[in-house]
């Protein structure tokens, strides 16, 4: 796994070569995409970089309509970028039929699923009946109901010995990626509290908006995005990437079963959303019919809100998401994570005074001297050197703040084709870990615990 970690690193650390690698016209082609129903921009993000043995030629099968044209437009607006462009060419099939004619064309043998989360199961599991490979946005399902399909299309994938994956870009966020390194540093951490309900031993937070540039454009949405009946609850959406990182960074390569879960308590709430709000990022004039049962007073509500404490095994953890239409002017997405050792504390914050991006910083809880540990950070990082050149700390306070070199912030985009390239790396030796399956089921069984306790 540290191999894997270190050509990671190295790969975000010279991404903006990342594709020169991939024109090389000696690696023969092993892959070639299919895209199928794009509505999440996630479909074009994978495609922001080029892969080497990938087939530059991808199928796109999809209904007509804006949401396939403005996937198109991102991925030609990667193809005449003035830097390091790519060379995609999309070749496209619209029609009503457009999941049958996917499935008896087999244009390619990596399905990628980003869209409209009401049928993105279905297309998982019959994909992956076909005998596909699956590159699937989160979440994997939305609903008991899906879960229940979510769990055959796994097992149809053993069967069929194709690999089912969710895009978790979380896991290559630097900060994040050095929260879990340090962890493991017994001499710095201690060991993870196991917490209570009410002081848990992680706690993931982050807020999120409705409005953003994606690829320096102002995002448009699809009306179904905000239809949780489709795109999902805020409690089964954004969490799906908070709960993959707890269980990574709480039991690294551990598998984990759905018997280790308990959820203690979950609520939803609903973020407002006005008419000129919503024209502003979908383009539309009123709200779609679909839409009534949840206008109240001309308002849209939205249940894009979620929060839940659970035990996993014995350590007590917190996910919160929330959605806000649009950040303050100079402001952005937040993420807030707390894990608790026995000798210190790992906190990543992303607010005003860190210039929303993240930072992470090594706290004292009064069990360890400062000096001691400070002493004990230094031999920390010196031991992650090789896999983290540069990577040092600064005394803020009554904090260590971890400097990262700006070489690893390759920003949230650019942590796609490095999912992406791993998935590649899975492909190419038959198999994933032998913990992510079953982590991803325990995954999605502890969101739906919590979907369901939040009624």
């Amino acid at each position: 796994m540290k191999r894997i970690l270190t050509l990671l690193v190295l790969c975000a650390a010279i991404m903006v070569g990342y594709h020169v690698m991939a024109v090389s016209k000696d690696q023969p082609i092993r892959f070639r995409l299919i895209t199928l129903d794009p509505g999440h921009f996630t479909a074009a993000l994978v495609q922001k970089f080029m892969y080497p043995d990938v087939d530059p030629v991808v199928q796109v099968y999809a209904p007509a309509g804006d949401e396939v044209q403005e996937h198109l437009k991102l991925i030609e607006s990667f193809n005449t970028r003035s830097e390091q462009p790519t060379h995609w060419s999309e070749k496209v099939y619209l029609g009503p039929d457009f999941l049958e004619k996917m499935l008896h064309d087999q244009a390619g043998n990596i399905v990628v699923i980003a869209g409209n989360n009401r049928n993105k199961t279905e297309y998982i599991l019959r994909s992956v009946q076909a005998g596909l490979n699956v590159l699937a946005d989160k979440p994997m399902a939305i609903t008991p109901e899906g879960f229940r399909q979510l769990q055959q299309a796994f097992q149809e994938a053993d069967a069929h010995h194709v690999l089912l994956y969710d895009v978790m870009t979380e896991r290559y966020e630097i900060t994040t990626t050095l929260q879990k390194e340090l962890s493991q540093q017994a001499g710095l951490f201690g060991k993870l509290a196991q917490g209570s309900p009410e002081q848990p031993a992680i706690t993931k937070e982050s807020v999120h908006h409705f409005s953003k540039l994606v690829a320096g454009a102002q995002l448009t949405r699809p009306a179904w995005a905000f239809d949780v009946r489709q795109q999902g609850e805020g409690i089964v959406d954004v969490t799906t990437h908070l709960v993959d990182l707890i269980q990574w960074e709480t039991f690294p390569e551990q598998a984990l079963s759905p018997a280790d879960v308990k959820v203690l308590s979950a609520r939803r709430w609903a973020t407002p959303i006005t008419r000129e709000q919503f024209k502003k990022v979908t383009g539309l004039e009123t709200f779609p019919t679909f839409l009534n049962p949840d206008v109240k007073d001309g308002v849209l509500q939205v249940d894009a809100n979620g929060a839940f404490t659970y035990r996993l095994r014995d350590v007590y953890a917190k996910v919160s998401v929330t959605w806000n239409f649009e950040a303050p002017p100079g402001t952005g997405d937040t993420h807030y994570s707390m894990m608790r050792g026995s000798k210190a504390n790992l906190v990543i914050r992303q607010g005003a005074e860190q210039n929303y991006k993240p930072v992470l910083y090594v706290e004292s809880n009064g069990n360890v001297d400062e000096t001691t540990l400070e002493a004990a950070l230094k031999d920390a990082l010196e031991k992650l050197q090789g896999t983290y050149p540069g990577v040092g700390f600064r005394r803020n306070g009554k904090v260590w703040q971890i400097m990262v070199p700006e070489k690893y912030d390759v920003g949230h985009e650019a942590h796609f084709a490095q999912v992406t390239g791993n998935y590649l790396r899975y492909l190419r030796t038959g198999r994933l870990p032998d913990w992510e399956v079953p982590n991803m089921i325990t995954k999605y069984a502890t969101i739906m615990q919590a979907y369901q306790m939040s009624r």
